[in-house]
């Protein structure tokens, strides 16, 4: 077992993820550090009262706006990766409008005019700033754009879904390629991150998140990866990074229960038991394969109006809790309850 199994399975034991308002507060860390990797200065804290309140942070209107355009985006990926939508160039240029709708701008080229905040790609060559390296010729990205978007399908497909670190692996991968195809003048950054979450959502795994105190780290090992050919240096940091978020969690997480403990004074609770007991929406998809066994993750979904990652999130919870196990295959399979 790796080590990123390993913390996950212990994230999910502590049931951390299925704490409330966990997905919307989670979702917003994610924001608020991806458009700090591009220069934003608004906090996790402002950007609740932004969005949440409509209290608008003493920050400049621009970085207040590429969060706001981040969060719409971010919306309907997640919206899309329940839906278990394909890829295609149409969807992530449609994306790309959604992240850069009130800060993208107009370009006349040679080539023709295009929109950045029309998520339209890009008509011109561009370089890195490291070192001043170009990117793909612009006539070449709409067909490397196709081929990523099929490759990306044909893995997700295949991948074996039980397997987190496959399933983290391939989202970190096309992170890798669609910020080195590079399809856009503007939000590259933010629409590889998005990808790479949307795919983590679909298959019900934890988040990544590249904190801003260590954007250089970040910025170095993608850098490294597209000298050398290699996306192991990136995905190596990816993975590490993750770890190291998670660990961190999950110390302050023990922190908090454990001092709560302390001052129950004699009213101290078990905190094995505690942590046994569920949440609402584990308790609603325990009931309903309690009432029937051969419930498909689908229909749960259809029935409970939860989102499939949560869905799949709760029987992740409960089958770690022992309440239930899985007998058969996947599609003629049948759930047992445990007594």
């Amino acid at each position: 077992m790796s080590r990123l199994t390993e913390v996950i399975k212990e994230y999910r034991g502590l049931g951390i993820e299925v704490q409330i308002d966990y997905e919307k507060f989670y979702l917003y860390s994610v924001i608020t550090h991806s458009t700090a990797v591009e220069g934003s200065t608004v906090t996790e804290m402002e950007n609740r009262l932004l969005f949440d309140e409509g209290i608008s942070p003493n920050k400049p209107i621009e970085q207040q706006l590429m969060n706001l355009d981040l969060k719409r985006a971010y919306e309907e990926a997640i919206g899309c990766a329940d839906q278990h939508i394909d890829y295609s160039v149409k969807l992530l240029c449609h994306l790309a409008g959604l992240v850069m709708r009130n800060t993208g701008k107009e370009y006349k080229t040679a080539a023709g005019n295009f929109s950045s905040a029309d998520g339209e790609l890009r008509k011109l060559n561009v370089t890195a700033g490291r070192g001043g390296k170009s990117y793909l010729s612009y006539q070449k990205v709409p067909q490397r754009l196709e081929d990523f978007c099929n490759w990306l399908n044909a893995q997700r497909k295949s991948i074996c879904t039980e397997d987190i670190d496959d399933v983290y692996e391939l989202s970190f991968l096309a992170h890798y390629n669609l910020v080195s195809i590079h399809p856009w003048a503007d939000g590259n950054g933010r629409m590889a991150r998005l990808v790479m979450n949307m795919i983590q959502a679909e298959f019900g795994t934890v988040p990544s998140i590249v904190k801003k105190d260590c954007r250089d780290e970040y910025i170095k090992s993608l850098a490294e990866s597209q000298d050398t050919g290699e996306a192991k240096y990136f995905l190596e940091f990816m993975i590490c990074h993750h770890v190291q978020n998670l660990e961190k969690m999950i110390s302050e997480y023990k922190d908090t229960v454990y001092n709560d403990t302390l001052n129950l004074g004699n009213d101290t609770i078990n905190m094995k038991n505690d942590t046994l007991n569920l949440t609402e929406k584990e308790k609603r998809i325990y009931e309903m394969i309690k009432k029937d066994t051969t419930i498909s993750i689908a229909q749960l979904v259809a029935d409970s109006g939860f989102s499939r990652p949560t869905v799949t999130r709760a029987i992740r919870t409960l089958k770690e809790k022992k309440l239930i196990d899985r007998a058969g295959a996947k599609k003629n399979g049948s759930w047992l309850i445990n007594p």
